[in-house]
């Protein structure tokens, strides 16, 4: 079911100054968003390793991979937005690029958003007051949990230890939910399909939730010395 009056969720002006992201609060700040603090604070681990993956793949066609990725992933969401507030996706048409994308957001529909019960918004913007902000896909009730959700695409499925920081992202989301909204969210899932069609679904929650969200305040603190 789809509740949207049961948060007053309002929606964050964005925009990029000085090549970073940043959102307008209802107070009148200009925080930085949660990729931005992520991709700041990035190990030399994942920095080493994109750059690896870039020099194989070579700048063209690691250029093309990204972009495709990019598309099919914001046509995917598209879909799941447009079934969360209808009920129904709609049809793709006879463009391969909209099959593709639909035929992954279907299988995100029945093996994953078929255990919410609840959803009270989609495309969520979320902020932590004086601090940071960003939006979320999806927030609502995941098999009888409240929960922070987002949807992912993947050219190939993920093993978990590559997702560190899509695990991170929900910590952030929740901890901006419960701060403005005086809620307890402390399960995040990932909801995950692959180019091929392969369902993936990741769950953190209790105390290994809590785990997270102190390593997500952990990379704000860096965020902001790295700002001095």
């Amino acid at each position: 079911m789809y509740n949207p009056t049961k948060y007053p969720y309002k929606t964050l002006l964005k925009e990029t100054i000085n090549g970073s992201r940043k959102y307008s609060t209802p107070d009148g700040e200009k925080l930085p968003s949660v990729t931005t603090i992520l991709d700041a604070t990035k190990s030399e681990k994942s920095k080493a390793t994109l750059n690896a993956w870039k020099k194989r793949m070579g700048p063209v066609k690691a250029q093309a991979i990204s972009t495709e990725a990019a598309g099919r992933g914001t046509r995917m969401h598209k879909w799941l937005e447009t079934y969360i507030k209808t009920g129904a996706m709609g049809e793709p048409g006879s463009n391969p690029y909209s099959k593709q994308s639909h035929t992954m957001a279907t299988s995100i529909m029945t093996k994953g958003l078929s255990k919410c019960s609840e959803y009270w918004g989609t495309e969520v913007s979320l902020y932590y007051p004086k601090i940071y902000a960003g939006t979320t896909d999806l927030v609502g009730v995941h098999d009888k949990s409240e929960a922070i959700m987002d949807f992912k695409q993947t050219n190939k499925p993920k093993k978990i230890e590559w997702i560190d920081d899509y695990f991170v992202q929900l910590a952030a989301y929740a901890a901006a939910h419960n701060e403005v909204y005086n809620t307890n969210i402390r399960k995040g899932v990932i909801l995950m399909c692959s180019a091929d069609n392969e369902y993936q679904e990741f769950i953190i929650e209790g105390t290994e939730f809590d785990a997270w969200t102190d390593k997500w305040f952990k990379r704000v603190e860096a965020y902001y010395i790295l700002q001095l």
